[in-house]
């Protein structure tokens, strides 16, 4: 990195000029980084710019104090920095955060793994818990998540069958596609936890004729889910449970578990697994689809902590522990990686589209805070940070009627 001239605006105070010490320290912060081409420029407006090519972004550090927090924690404070206003990015945060994040170290900075290996144990998450986990992310309103996803309001990896599909098309393609996995017939009993808005659910019984018990701990989107099921006269083959997943009693041909198992807690891994033993009758089958790694990585303490509470995003191997539990193999795994790129593209766009009315339902810091939650996972699964599995399985030593083979996926056009 090399050093620009000042701006021709004025400069503040000399108590606000940037010591020589703190200059050193930048650029320790900038090299750290793997030197990103980015021009920085600290708060007494002073610059420093990369040393070869244009930049790809400006970043603002505004306050001396800014420097120091991201300093002494650069994993979880310099996204808080930004949230607050005084990290400020101009330019293509996507490719910004996609850099820093193909830099940054595997096992994670000193201070998460530390604070990983001391809180692993705890890493259960009981039902009191979960409720008020699931209240802090979903229930923000129905209003605002209908902004930015498909008319389905499917929040869940989408499946792009072509290249000219839009959302809602493949929004449709990825419930198809789970249908189509599981091989649903009609009159098949299923039970999905963690439904969502409900969508898969009514489009198994709509679609394919399933009878489906649903379960899910957010009030508002199960209230959202069962109007839908009256408008779309399905409330006889949909029932729609408030609930918590440990409350499913029952006997089903299937059960799908689709984007909820990073709110489980890996304590709780084993419990679910016998949980699907019990509730499967003799041949039922079932899929999880779920965000994961392919090795262990200690969870990003910002967005545990701000975006998804509790929240832990599993490696491959520590899913076995679902399927070892409860006596289940698993016939198929698939990783949905790229579609899941291109779906949160999808939504981080429709997000921009209605800032403004965002900004006006809740904060400017609210702006800033699902902005950088959006575009930091676009950044992940980029990188290959992160996978999206889908595992397809049976009970043990019984007779399957899975496919025996992948089909081939549906295209859907939107009207």
């Amino acid at each position: 990195m090399s050093e620009a001239p000042p701006s021709s605006t004025p400069l503040p105070s000399r108590t606000a000029r940037v010591l020589r010490t703190e200059r050193r320290l930048v650029h320790w912060l900038l090299h750290s980084a793997s030197a990103p081409p980015v021009a920085l420029e600290l708060w007494d407006e002073s610059r420093i710019l990369p040393d070869s090519g244009s930049p790809i972004a400006t970043v603002r550090i505004r306050t001396r104090k800014a420097l120091y927090r991201m300093l002494a924690d650069p994993e979880f404070q310099i996204a808080g920095c930004y949230v607050e206003g005084d990290l400020v990015i101009e330019g293509d945060l996507v490719a910004l955060l996609e850099l820093a994040t193909r830099s940054a170290p595997r096992k994670g900075s000193v201070q998460t793994s530390l604070i990983h290996k001391l809180r692993r144990y705890q890493l259960g998450i009981r039902p009191h818990h979960a409720h008020n986990n699931i209240q802090a992310h979903y229930d923000v309103g129905n209003e605002f998540y209908r902004l930015w996803l498909d008319p389905t309001m499917t929040y869940t990896c989408a499946y792009f069958a072509d290249d000219n599909a839009t959302l809602h098309d493949a929004q449709v393609a990825k419930m198809d596609l789970v249908c189509d996995k599981l091989g649903l017939r009609p009159g098949d009993r299923v039970v999905e936890v963690g439904c969502g808005w409900g969508s898969l659910a009514l489009h198994m019984a709509e679609r394919y004729g399933a009878s489906v018990r649903a379960f899910n701990l957010s009030s508002e989107q199960t209230s959202y889910a069962r109007e839908q099921a009256r408008t779309r006269e399905l409330t006889g083959r949909v029932e729609f449970v408030n609930d918590d997943y440990r409350a499913v009693t029952g006997s089903y041909d299937a059960f799908v578990c689709v984007g909820m198992l990073e709110h489980v807690g890996l304590r709780q891994y084993a419990e679910l697994g016998r949980l699907i033993d019990r509730c499967l009758v003799g041949g039922g089958r079932g899929l999880l689809h779920s965000i994961g790694r392919h090795r262990h990585f200690p969870p990003n303490r910002w967005m545990q902590r701000t975006i998804f509470p509790e929240g832990y995003v599993p490696s491959l191997r520590e899913m076995m522990a679902v399927f070892e539990a409860g006596d289940l193999v698993v016939h198929d795994v698939e990783n949905l990686r790229d579609h899941y790129t291109l779906t949160l593209e999808h939504w981080l766009e429709g997000f921009e589209q209605h800032r403004a009315e965002v900004e006006r339902m809740f904060d400017e810091r609210f702006v800033r805070t699902w902005r950088l939650y959006l575009a930091s996972c676009i950044a992940s699964f980029r990188a290959g940070w992160h996978q999206l599995y889908q595992l397809v399985f049976t009970r043990s030593g019984e007779s399957t009627s899975l496919p025996t083979r992948r089909l081939e996926p549906r295209r859907h056009r939107s009207a």
